[in-house]
């Protein structure tokens, strides 16, 4: 025999049904990856950056400090056909009282769930959909295991680094001094192994990169550190690095 369920019990069910459904569309509603990498047609961002190097057969550390300059160029298409934005980089030093000169180019790639930088033939995924904090995903996937090998001399794995947003993505930060409302922080790496080096005869190992994002204005600070501390060089010890440093953050943009 068929129960016909008493009208308030069916309106009841219903209300419970409707905003499970509403909870569950409000929970997956998240920030477009668009605003915090805004791209058109003139914008541009000026960057200071320090950036660490080794020389003299990595025994001496040198800091460069210079100001960087990304301006968006036109649209075109990547080196897989699909629409892209080429960025053109300009150098000129602290103070900024000499003229820009040329430092390359590389695309920005914009999809509708992730954005892509290609730079050298080496493609990472900046930003991915969904924004939550805790989100993860590949963002070197593409790149080869040994993609700075010229520079570091190890297989440094980095395509298998996990990227994740970290923290209140919507926070405001203080950065270098000025303010920011709506920061999105990428963490992509975070490793280390003696270092600071505290035992000079074991190896040491620092791998650190993260970068924040501004609300309709895009990337606005980037650090990223990949030093090695070798105790040997052909089985006798002498002390060496390899690898390099960066640091840069946004001093003005249009």
């Amino acid at each position: 025999m068929t129960r016909i369920l008493p009208g308030f019990i069916v309106f009841f069910l219903t209300a419970i049904i409707l905003f499970s459904c509403k909870k569950e569309s409000e929970q997956f509603k998240t920030e477009a990856i668009s605003d915090y990498y805004p791209l058109a047609k003139g914008k541009f961002i000026i960057y200071r950056v320090d950036s660490t190097v080794f020389t003299n057969f990595g025994k001496t550390t040198e800091v460069h400090k210079y100001q960087v300059k990304h301006a968006i160029d036109t649209l075109l298409t990547d080196n897989l056909g699909r629409p892209a934005y080429r960025v053109y980089r300009y150098i000129r030093d602290t103070s900024g009282t000499q003229p820009w000169t040329p430092l390359g180019s590389y695309f920005i790639t914009p999809l509708e769930n992730q954005i892509e930088v290609i730079e050298d033939n080496l493609r990472i995924i900046k930003l991915h959909a969904p924004i939550r904090d805790g989100d993860d995903w590949k963002g070197n996937r593409y790149l080869p295991n040994n993609a700075y090998d010229t520079i570091n001399g190890y297989d440094d794995g980095m395509n298998d680094w996990d990227f994740f947003y970290d923290g209140d993505v919507l926070a405001s930060q203080v950065i270098q001094g000025q303010t920011y409302n709506n920061v999105l922080t990428v963490q992509e790496d975070d490793e280390a192994y003696n270092y600071p080096v505290t035992d000079t005869y074991q190896y040491g190992l620092r791998n650190f990169a993260v970068e924040k994002y501004s609300k309709n204005i895009g990337l606005v600070y980037r650090e990223n550190i990949l030093i090695e501390y070798q105790p040997y060089h052909n089985g006798i010890y002498d002390p060496y690095r390899i690898g390099f440093g960066i640091k840069m953050w946004m001093i003005s943009h249009n």
